[in-house]
């Protein structure tokens, strides 16, 4: 088990309130959160009016249907993937696995960066469908325009933000798991010790101390009484 793989420093501890609401993940995921319900709640309510001529209600972007549709349907799903990246960040320490953890913040990064992407281009669609909508619709309908419009680039930065933290836990996950489980064969910092029982050199023959005392063949020695 790892003490310290991809961000979380505690993994099995107990869950700390303080330190999770303080992380910066958790206030850009709420700040995320908030702004994707001020877009799609905003185009639900006061994205669509009534024209003088027609009875059907139009979206106040140019009268385009696709770019109020598309606003609310990156912001609903917005607002369920923070909820579900809060749940997540929340029981991520009680991880063990660095496999499980490798694989969130894998998730992470990639949802953060596409949907970073998709605000940008809800932003560029819904500004230049403003732009050309008609003066009677922006004297109706102009506040909840650029609020949509505001919030549409409020959300860039804040997903931006998610996915450069993402990437910075992945690296801190991968360079830990490198030094954790560095190969000994391939480690020149730490080289093996010394055999015990390596010589300096070779070594002569040495006479065995009994050799004085061998008695010499031929010899008779008479007992001593």
């Amino acid at each position: 088990m790892q003490s310290s793989a991809y961000g979380a420093s505690l993994a099995g501890g107990a869950f700390d309130v303080v330190h999770f609401v303080k992380q910066p993940q958790t206030i850009l995921r709420c700040l995320s959160w908030l702004f994707s319900i001020v877009v799609f709640a905003t185009i639900t309510a006061e994205g669509y009016i009534n024209q003088t001529k027609d009875q059907d209600a139009k979206c106040i972007f140019n009268a385009n249907e696709s770019a109020c549709s598309y606003g609310v349907g990156i912001g609903v799903l917005a607002f369920m993937a923070c909820i579900v990246f809060l749940i997540v960040d929340a029981y991520f320490p009680q991880i063990s696995n660095a496999k499980e953890r490798k694989v969130i913040v894998l998730g992470d990064l990639v949802f953060s960066g596409v949907w970073a992407f998709l605000w940008f281009i809800c932003f560029c669609v819904l500004a230049n469908q403003w732009s050309k909508t008609p003066d009677s619709t922006e004297d109706v309908a102009g506040d909840a325009a650029r609020a949509i419009v505001t919030f549409s680039f409020f959300s860039i930065i804040t997903w931006g933000l998610l996915c450069f933290f993402a990437l910075e836990r992945y690296r801190q996950g991968v360079n830990e798991f490198e030094q954790e489980y560095r190969d000994p064969a391939n480690d020149q910092s730490t080289p093996y010790p010394p055999s015990p029982y390596a010589s300096s050199g070779p070594t002569g023959y040495q006479q065995s101390p009994f050799s004085n005392n061998q008695e010499q063949p031929g010899e008779y020695q008479p007992p001593a009484y």
